[in-house]
């Protein structure tokens, strides 16, 4: 495929990748950026697209790789500028010592207040909890998809009206 060809075709699918940059970003300028580091690593990398491949897949995975590669640097780069003289970096993580007494009496009540929840409520909340799936649980307890969901949302309203303190 020659360059002309290439270029032609990144660019009658690069817009469908700006809504997907603010979906992943959430912010315009940011994913202006995402957007553009994405079109830059696709020229870069153009002897890696193999021809008759979906290039809309290509390119979504060069963004989610790209947003995924940012979001770990930043992280990793979690660092806060000392204005002292000698103007340090300093690292900002630091260690925190945890009360698990605290932490124990915490878990406590918020088992006990999930154990108080009407079984109707109960039940959906916990398998929710455990990782199922709306239509899981429907599918299970035998009953409607929107039952369940709105079975969930009152437990955590009832749970978050018992558990004001935290």
């Amino acid at each position: 495929m020659s360059t002309v060809e290439f270029n032609q075709m990144l660019v009658n699918n690069a817009e469908f990748l700006k809504p997907f940059a603010i979906t992943l970003t959430r912010d315009s300028e940011t994913a202006k950026d995402l957007f553009q580091e994405t079109l830059y690593r696709a020229l870069a990398n153009k002897d890696k697209y193999n021809v008759g491949t979906n290039i809309k897949a290509w390119l979504y995975t060069i963004m989610r790789n790209v947003f995924i590669n940012n979001y770990r640097r930043k992280v990793k780069q979690n660092t806060i500028f000392d204005s002292t003289p000698n103007e340090f970096l300093l690292n900002q993580s630091q260690a925190v010592t945890a009360n698990a007494a605290e932490s124990n009496l915490r878990l406590k009540d918020i088992q006990q207040a999930i154990y108080n929840l009407p079984e109707i409520f109960r039940n959906p909340f916990l398998l929710y909890f455990d990782g199922f799936r709306y239509h899981e649980i429907a599918d299970m307890l035998d009953e409607p998809l929107g039952t369940i969901k709105s079975r969930i949302h009152f437990a955590r309203k009832l749970l978050k009206n018992q558990l004001q303190r935290y």
